[in-house]
């Protein structure tokens, strides 16, 4: 597996309850919403996130990594869809939030980013792991997503159960964190930091030498470490959101069934996942309403837990994850955002899984905020959004987070299919009901990269969509994406992907390509063949 999750001991199974499903509750009945992810930097407002004026945010995003592995940068970014391409995807999909791991290594003077296809994404050739962030956060920003940045490893050689090891210190990931926090201040897109993934135990009970949670014992005590950093970070920018993951044994070690010594075993939960000491021994922050707390919740192509297996599956679930973090949110503690949760959906649990845990976090933009693992296609353990060509999505399960989704501000359409003209065909928009605007996005000797952006100016969906347009002969294309992109003749021609056919009225889309020859501008743009 790609990102293996390995979970010792014993797991004890908990008591069952009534069967239902916890639907989340706002501590206002009529908020103030605000659009996509709000304006300037964000704080929280009991289990709410909002922004500087007050309206509550919900985090709806997703995961892309790579910064965290040898190729220092982000993943994908060898495949034939530039990198531009696939935030398009991801902003338009809904998704509102990137969440981007990263290793120490990646930070180091001289670290080089690897893994890039310099004819598709000719712009990052030459870059440092950084300056390539540096182009993501900001065309992210561009689109109204937020970033959040996430310490993933200490080396890009695997994940650590304590937040140091033995060649990289506490005060070496404090120090990167600090130069991080001013990298990026004052640009209100990066909104925060997940101080280290997946706190975990380590060794056997009571020889336990993993991450605890309130044992007191300042080289294991993960919630102690977490108010250091958080509380150095905001010395440096206190305008930040602190990230705080859980751990998976509040011991910080592994039962040892086999002891016949009942004291020394307790329940345990996902890597990073278990929050259940977090009430009675909270993160104490320098700077007040900064604290979020950040689970992770797996299915089995990751782990089966023995809850998956209970009786009473899946009317058990929201019991147990009352228990691990949504007492935090019940009880108005502090908001909850999921940073990693996922499954290939191979197992018909899963599919079960992820819907009940979807309807668990709450409709609407006071539900619960997350980040879904993945982006990526190569995440081993549980597969991606996007498909192996890194430009089409796995409808299945963007089928069951698309409710859940708050598109950001110019994102795009996000709604599913509606109906066509009178006979249920295609719809026609009447001639000029729609805009078009172009951008150049890059040029390089014998070729370029650009955008088409069609908006339906007109009254009602056009249903499924396609937009046209003419090149210079001698214009050949490379790759397209958002759209099906082909080429005959000097005509260009972007079709709808299955996933998102209709374009509403009002609603825009942006059709991103590469092509061979010189930069031209597209002419004679049409949408379903109306001139735009």
């Amino acid at each position: 597996m790609f990102r293996p999750k390995a979970l010792g001991g014993a797991l004890t199974a908990l008591a069952t309850v009534a069967a239902g499903v916890f639907l989340a509750t706002a501590v206002s009945t009529t908020p103030a919403v605000a659009a996509g992810t709000g304006t300037g930097y964000l704080h929280t407002n009991g289990n709410q996130i909002v922004d500087s004026t007050g309206a509550t945010v919900r985090l709806t995003g997703i995961n892309w990594f790579g910064m965290e592995t040898d190729n220092k940068t982000f993943h994908g970014l060898w495949s034939n869809n530039p990198w531009r391409g696939q935030l398009d995807t991801m902003a338009r999909l809904g998704y509102n939030t990137l969440r981007v791991p990263y290793s120490n290594d990646a930070l180091k003077p001289g670290a080089a980013a690897t893994g890039i296809n310099d004819f598709v994404n000719p712009d990052l050739i030459g870059l440092s792991p950084l300056q390539i962030l540096d182009k993501v956060i900001d065309y992210a920003g561009s689109k109204g997503m937020r970033i959040i940045l996430d310490r993933h490893r200490p080396t890009s050689a695997g994940q650590s159960p304590l937040w140091y090891t033995s060649t990289v210190s506490e005060a070496t990931w404090i120090n990167d964190w600090k130069m991080l926090a001013q990298r990026y201040a004052g640009n209100p897109t990066v909104i925060g930091a997940d101080l280290h993934n997946e706190p975990h135990a380590e060794g056997t009970n009571p020889a336990a030498t993993g991450a605890c949670w309130g044992c007191g014992d300042t080289t294991r005590d993960w919630r102690l470490a977490a108010e250091r950093a958080g509380n150095a970070i905001l010395g440096v920018q206190p305008n930040w959101l602190i990230f705080v993951e859980g751990v998976s044994c509040p011991s910080g070690g592994l039962s040892n069934v086999w002891d016949n010594d009942p004291s020394n075993d307790e329940d345990c939960g996902w890597w990073g996942g278990n929050l259940s000491k977090a009430g009675q021994f909270p993160v104490r922050l320098s700077v007040a309403n900064r604290l979020v707390y950040s689970p992770h919740e797996y299915a089995t192509s990751v782990y089966r837990q023995t809850w998956f297996d209970a009786p009473d599956y899946p009317a058990n679930m929201p019991a147990i994850w009352d228990k691990y973090f949504g007492y935090l949110y019940k009880q108005n503690i502090a908001p909850i955002m999921m940073g990693e949760f996922g499954s290939t959906l191979v197992d018909p649990k899963d599919t079960v899984w992820l819907e009940k845990l979807m309807a668990y976090t709450g409709t609407g933009v006071t539900g619960m905020s997350f980040t879904y693992w993945s982006w990526n296609p190569n995440s081993g353990d549980t597969g991606g959004i996007a498909l192996d060509d890194w430009t089409n999505v796995n409808t299945a399960k963007q089928a069951i987070l698309q409710p859940y989704l708050i598109a950001p501000s110019g994102g795009g359409p996000t709604g599913g299919p509606t109906t066509g003209g009178p006979t249920g065909g295609p719809t026609t928009p009447p001639p000029g009901a729609c805009t078009v605007t172009y951008r150049q996005v890059n040029a390089w000797q014998g070729g370029f990269q650009g955008e088409v952006t069609v908006k339906n100016t007109g009254t009602a969906a056009v249903n499924p969509w396609s937009v046209t347009w003419s090149w210079p002969s001698g214009v050949t294309l490379g790759s397209g994406w958002n759209a099906t992109v082909t080429q005959s003749g000097t005509t260009i021609t972007a079709a709808a992907p299955s996933h998102a056919p209709s374009l509403p009225a009002g609603g825009s889309v942006t059709v991103g390509f590469t092509a061979n020859g010189t930069a031209s501008t597209p002419a004679t743009v049409k949408l379903n063949g109306a001139s735009c």
